[in-house]
């Protein structure tokens, strides 16, 4: 049997749009729901902060980003700090999928789909990275 490893999940952290909000949401169905045994999420502000066990495990092993706006600050600093993320996701990429409703930055109700389907790709994108690792 070979080594196939958990592929890191990089979140967003903004508050102030719903984008960040759906970008956790979607990671957090990811990592619990669709790849509990395939997925670990690593913590954004730790890896900006400095935090070697983070960072390290973005060198090592393949992550996902998920960022909320076109900042794209998870890819960014993934990118600065340890290696190019494997894959790069955009909630604004996904926004033609349904309004991303201002009045929802501090819960999901209308988004509900885009939080599914974007949790949908992560696991499509899990899965295409385990299957490729060597």
């Amino acid at each position: 049997m070979s080594f196939k490893p958990k592929v890191g999940i990089i979140s967003c952290s903004g508050e102030d749009c719903t984008g960040g909000n759906i970008s956790r949401e979607a990671t957090l169905k990811a990592l619990h729901e669709l790849r509990p045994n395939e997925t670990v999420t690593i913590c954004l502000p730790l890896f900006l902060a400095g935090d070697e066990g983070e960072r390290s495990f973005a060198k090592t092993f393949p992550t996902i980003t998920v960022d909320g706006c076109n900042k794209l600050c998870a890819a960014i600093s993934t990118a600065r700090f340890s290696s190019d993320p494997s894959v790069k996701i955009n909630v604004e990429d996904y926004a033609e999928c349904i309004s991303l409703n201002p009045k929802e930055k501090w819960r999901i109700g209308e988004s509900a789909t885009v939080v599914e389907h974007i949790a949908e790709e992560i696991a499509r994108q899990v899965d295409r990275l385990r299957e490729e690792w060597e």
